[in-house]
Formats: C-alpha cells, structure tokens, sequence
C-alpha cells in the first residue's frame, strides 16, 4: 500500500509517504514565529497550518515522485494535541479523502511515536514502550499492535516539559531540549545534585519539583555565573531527568519481563538518556530500539507508518471522524 501521512498536531505541518519500498519522503514545515514567544501559541499554530499544508503535501508527493491518484489511504493525527492545529490537519485530510475517493485512517499521536521504531525495524512484542515528549512522559506496555496498556506515566510535567520551561530560566532559545543536550556533553554531571522525585516509588514521574528546584538554584546567581557555569547546570538538570526515566524504565522491565524496550517521542533524541538506556538493555539483556532522530520529534512518517499498520488490521475510519486534543 502506498500511504501519505499527515501531522498537524502542535506546531509543525508534517507530511509523509510510505510505499512497499520504505519512507519516501519526510517533510517537515516548522514554525518559527514561536520562538520570540518561548513556547508554543495556539492560534498562531493553527493559522500557520493552514498556510503551509497544502504546499508540504505537494512536496512530499513530488519528492517521492508519485502522485495522488497511486495513494491508497491517508493517514493523519487525530489526537492528542492543539484542537486548531489538528482541525486543520484533519479538515485537509478528509477534503482529499471525499474527492479522490481514498480510505482515511485517524491515527493516535503517541500510538504513533511507539511505531516510529517501526520504519526501519522489527521489534517483537510484548514491549515496553518509554514515551518521552514535551506533552507526556509514559511507560506503555504493549502486548500486541495497538494493545497498549499505560502502566506509569506523569503526574504533573513531562519531561520535555521539564526541559523547556528549565532551559527558558537559562535564558536559551525555544525549544530548549536540544540546545540543553548539547551544552551538557561539556558539563559536569555532579555540578549540584537536583531531585529526582518518585525515584524508589512505583512507575509514575513527577518533574514539577525538579523545575522550582532550578528556580529556587538560580535565584540568588547573577548573570554572568549563569553563563559561565551553563554547561554544567545543564548537565546536572539533563543526569536528574535520564536517570528518573532509566531507573523507571529499569523497574518496568522487571515487573513486566519483556525483553524488548522502545525509547519513543522527542525527548528519545537526548543523547544522556539514549546512552543510560542503551547501559541498561545491555546490562539487562534485553534488546533496546530507537528511532532515528529525525523520527523522533513530530513527524509523518511516523503516521504513515502507523496508519500501513491500521490499514493491515482493517482499522479504517468515515468522514465522521473528529479529532481530539487530550487522550
């Protein structure tokens, strides 16, 4: 099947194509005009959208060289996410749907950052899924395609979350997640010891604390401190998240006894965490995925790839369909 996939749900317009052959093409519209915002703006998300999709769906048929008449379903988010943004998606996707007469598939938006890991690989199930975003951080278990059941999951910020807001007290550009992961390969990761909250209690996180923590740690340090010891700081917020998650993570893997483990959303891309997981599965044995780093932040790809995987099941959806901003 040849499947293009759709992605609107926060503030990228995302469009991809999945043939038997693999992905395509992947392309992603960003949307700056966030930035002097520190943080993503609703209304200005969705009225970009409308700007861009039709352009970024044009490009991601001609870069896979084919065209609209050869595509036999459309897969896009329906949810979680900003109700405007994924309006728009979801509008663009059934116009086409009607008038070239294509099955439409709704796909869940974290479903689909699980199954990223499944464009270039094969995991076996059962599994467990670590879901780490700027919106949620959860532990999946996954007993089959598209049986999930959420076994630990935050009870206040997610990480990504964490990193942003924290790095926005740093005074760096919006989104933080990355600039922090850079910065901290210089630091210190014992530079000041933050809190690692619910560290020895059950699956759930909580990184509300670690926040007023860095806020309260920076309140009395002036500017130029800040900046000559930023590496640092970094590392030491950076070691305090991947250690929650990995030790989370490690816990899961015990209770359940999968022997296969998914690191899955924008936060898989931090590198501390992907080298504490990959210590980890090795010192657990238990064989470690994760996506390529241009599937692991909003993309299509990975709703086409789990829209082939609906498609396979019979999971298709009506005009009926409306999208849903929480899950």
């Amino acid at each position: 099947m040849n499947i293009l996939g759709i992605e609107s749900s926060c503030d990228d317009t995302s469009a991809a194509v999945l043939t038997a052959d693999g992905i395509k093409s992947n392309v992603i519209a960003s949307q700056s005009i966030h930035l002097k915002f520190g943080g993503v703006v609703p209304e200005l998300a969705s009225r970009a959208h409308q700007k861009t999709i039709s352009q970024t769906v044009n490009q991601a048929l001609e870069e896979a060289e084919i065209s609209m008449d050869a595509i036999d379903a459309i897969a896009v988010t329906q949810g979680p996410g900003l109700l405007g943004s994924l309006l728009v998606g979801t509008c663009f996707a059934k116009g086409l749907s009607l008038s070239k007469n294509i099955p439409l598939i709704g796909v869940n938006h974290m479903d689909a950052h699980i199954y990223a890991n499944f464009i270039d690989n094969s995991p076996d199930f059962p599994l467990i899924a670590l879901t780490v975003s700027g919106g949620h951080t959860q532990l999946v278990y996954v007993k089959s395609a598209f049986e999930h059941e959420i076994i630990g999951q935050t009870r206040d910020d997610a990480a990504g979350e964490a990193f942003d807001k924290i790095g926005k007290l740093l005074g760096l550009p919006y989104p933080a997640g990355p600039h922090m992961d850079r910065l901290a390969k210089d630091g210190n990761l014992k530079f000041h010891k933050f809190p690692q909250a619910l560290l020895q209690k059950g699956l759930d996180f909580s990184f509300s604390g670690l926040k007023t923590s860095v806020l309260y740690y920076l309140q009395d340090k002036e500017e130029g401190w800040i900046e000559e010891h930023l590496n640092d700081i970094c590392a030491s917020v950076s070691f305090a998240i991947a250690e929650v998650l990995v030790k989370k993570l490690k816990r899961s893997i015990k209770q359940t006894g999968v022997k296969t483990v998914l690191l899955a959303g924008g936060v898989s891309a931090n590198s501390m965490l992907r080298e504490k997981s990959e210590k980890m599965a090795r010192e657990m044995g238990v064989q470690l995925f994760s996506p390529k780093i241009s599937y692991c932040t909003d993309n299509a790809a990975m709703i086409a790839v789990t829209g082939k995987m609906k498609a396979e099941a019979g999971q298709f959806d009506d005009l009926d369909m409306v999208p849903y901003a929480s899950l």
